[in-house]
């Protein structure tokens, strides 16, 4: 990415702004973090552009590792390749506008992720009701990879794509122009992140899992960076937090 000029500021695209990339230089290589919105048109077009336009050593995706080939799937489907991928959304757009890079998942489950997991409840001492929820949304998210697994495994070897999911629908499409794209999905995120700031989810299984999660990803992407350039696609709620994380790993142990 030595010359690409730091994103955003080198797109004039409403879609593609400070809320929702990141760009960090580190040592070995460069970091630029996507937050998007599932399925959404501006999220999908945000992935396309700026991966149209930088070659990453290294795509990272808010996937478990078991889900990869179903999006693998999905991405090479389609027999007009100009156009976004019918299924998967931003992650297959991604794996489909970064041929030459080398896609990993850094999301759950994952055996660092249940070690930390494990070894937080332990240390907090959860009660055994939040312990059982932590652990009924482990095994639900276990075999939704799984199934990912499963129908890319299918789709492999017959001739119908086996889908998920149904795609999100939005009351904006991927013809509108961009900045009603943009408009659209601020609002959307402004309106989710206004019902869940009234919420209090401090000390609740979601809390642990959420925030395992991102640990997690944050060393992964730690790792991946040092392997060369790298863009990452994940939720926005996320990009704050995982941000957060390798701005203070890269500055040291000593931040705090």
């Amino acid at each position: 990415m030595d010359d690409c000029p730091p994103v955003p500021e080198s797109f004039d695209d409403p879609r593609i702004t400070e809320q929702f990339c990141r760009h960090l230089e580190g040592s070995a290589g460069d970091l630029i973090l996507l937050g998007v919105v599932h399925d959404h048109p501006a999220s999908v077009a945000r992935v396309e552009r700026v991966l149209g336009a930088v070659d990453p050593d290294v795509l990272a995706l808010e996937l478990p590792s078991a889900a990869l080939p179903l999006y693998r799937t999905y991405a090479a489907g389609g027999a007009d390749e100009s156009d976004s991928p019918r299924f998967g959304g931003e992650m297959s757009a991604a794996i489909r506008a970064s041929p030459d890079a080398d896609v990993v998942g850094i999301d759950a489950p994952n055996w660092s992720f249940v070690r930390r997991l494990v070894t937080r409840l332990v240390a907090d001492r959860v009660s055994p009701a939040t312990a059982r929820r932590v652990v009924s949304s482990l095994g639900g998210a276990t075999r939704e990879a799984l199934a990912c697994r499963a129908a890319a495994t299918l789709t492999h070897a017959t001739s119908m794509t086996v889908t998920r999911d149904d795609p999100i629908e939005y009351d904006c499409t991927h013809t509108d122009p961009p900045e009603r794209q943009a408009a659209h999905e601020r609002s959307h995120v402004a309106t989710v992140q206004a019902l869940l700031g009234g919420v209090d989810s401090d000390g609740t299984a979601l809390a642990y899992r959420d925030e395992t999660r991102e640990r997690c990803m944050a060393e992964r992407l730690a790792d991946v960076r040092d392997e060369g350039d790298a863009v990452a696609v994940v939720g926005v709620d996320h990009l704050e937090a995982l941000e957060f994380a390798l701005t203070r790993r890269e500055l040291g142990p000593s931040t705090g």
